[in-house]
């Protein structure tokens, strides 16, 4: 009974939808400041502390600013969290409490602690601190963030931040020392976990993880990730061509239309352009994708791919210690996920086409046109 209840309030809690909400505001921030940063060390550029007037290429200035964006996700991500939880009175709180994170070493883990440390703080400040009447309109401008930010603020300083970077030290040398069979069954847990649901929660979950792996100089894990993004939509439009090797035809005249637009989303990183391929054949679709995704994430990790940047698609590879790393991850992954779903998707028949046409001409009713 007790346990029951206790589960009922970590529901309510809601930790994972709070996490899920400031990824989702993560992302674009990745996205953006991961272009910049691959665009500029890809033609010979680097990220530098300072931008000293004549001394910078035009390269240099766009990998500092990705790189400065990227340094500041802690940041982004406690203050997202916080927001998620406590509303507007979160964000200056998760502001300054992922700053506090970032200085104080504690990284991406320090900062989604901070986040719920900063909303759950300001909650219960809402709740239990009364101010008199003329003193209310100082609560959202002061006293919810100045008491928020050095209570918080000193608890990551003092209470969480050291455990925290005990722990991103003792993980970091754990995935240092994995051998070969280990490195195969990581990467391919996180290839197959990130590559089912296109994007979606599991996706960010797996995201939040290994992006705090990158935080702490293993660029492995998140290289896995992006890379079978990069090929799932490439390896959908290969099954085109490789279905056609066994006298099938696997995709409608509207699928391949949608492919035109998937493929060339995918290559730059974007692998939802694939959802309505794989909505009109989910179990085949994701059972290729899985696969695909599998062999993809394993073969990154024992080649040792490894992106400095977390977002890009092709673009990463050029900041690669091992450029050929990537681009065989890439086409093994493609290949894998295009050879799996022509041999076990279902062949359109003509029969099925002309099904579909007329069922697309029955939806539409000319007498439910009205002209006014």
């Amino acid at each position: 009974m007790f346990r029951r209840i206790k589960m009922k309030k970590l529901k309510e809690l809601n930790l994972k939808g709070h996490l899920l909400t400031a990824i989702s505001y993560l992302i674009p921030i990745v996205c953006g400041a991961g272009f910049l940063i691959a665009i500029g060390m890809g033609f010979g550029g680097s990220s530098q502390g300072t931008l000293v007037p004549g001394e910078f290429s035009l390269w240099d200035a766009l990998a500092t600013m990705g790189g400065a964006g990227l340094g500041l996700l802690p940041v982004v991500i406690s203050t997202g969290i916080s927001f998620s939880i406590a509303g507007k009175p979160g964000i200056a709180p998760g502001f300054i409490i992922g700053l506090t994170a970032n200085a104080v070493g504690a990284g991406f883990i320090g900062g989604i602690l901070g986040g719920y440390l900063a909303g759950y703080l300001v909650l219960a400040i809402l709740k239990y601190v009364k101010l008199p009447n003329w003193a209310k309109g100082l609560m959202p401008t002061l006293i919810i963030p100045f008491l928020t930010s050095i209570t918080g603020g000193l608890i990551m300083v003092y209470i969480i931040g050291t455990p925290i970077t005990a722990f991103t030290s003792l993980l970091t040398n754990f995935l240092d020392s994995l051998g070969n069979s280990s490195l195969l069954i990581f990467g391919g847990v996180i290839g197959l976990l990130s590559g089912i649901d296109y994007g979606g929660p599991i996706n960010k979950t797996v995201f939040a993880f290994v992006l705090t792996m990158q935080a702490e100089g293993l660029n492995g894990p998140i290289t896995a990730l992006q890379l079978v993004n990069t090929a799932t939509p490439i390896g959908f439009g290969l099954a085109f061509f490789f279905a056609k090797l066994f006298r099938k035809n696997i995709y409608t005249k509207l699928e391949v239309e949608t492919l035109k637009s998937a493929v060339p989303m995918g290559v730059i990183n974007i692998v939802e352009g694939v959802i309505p391929l794989v909505m009109n054949d989910i179990v085949r679709g994701v059972i290729a994708t899985a696969i695909g995704g599998f062999v993809g994430g394993a073969t990154t990790m024992i080649l040792g791919a490894d992106a400095t940047v977390p977002f890009g698609g092709v673009l990463m590879i050029p900041t690669m210690s091992k450029p050929l790393a990537g681009i065989i991850a890439i086409v093994v992954n493609a290949v894998v996920t295009g050879l799996v779903l022509a041999i076990i998707k279902k062949d359109v028949t003509e029969k099925d086409m002309e099904a579909l046409v007329e069922k697309e001409e029955e939806e539409i009713n000319l007498e439910d046109i009205q002209i006014f």
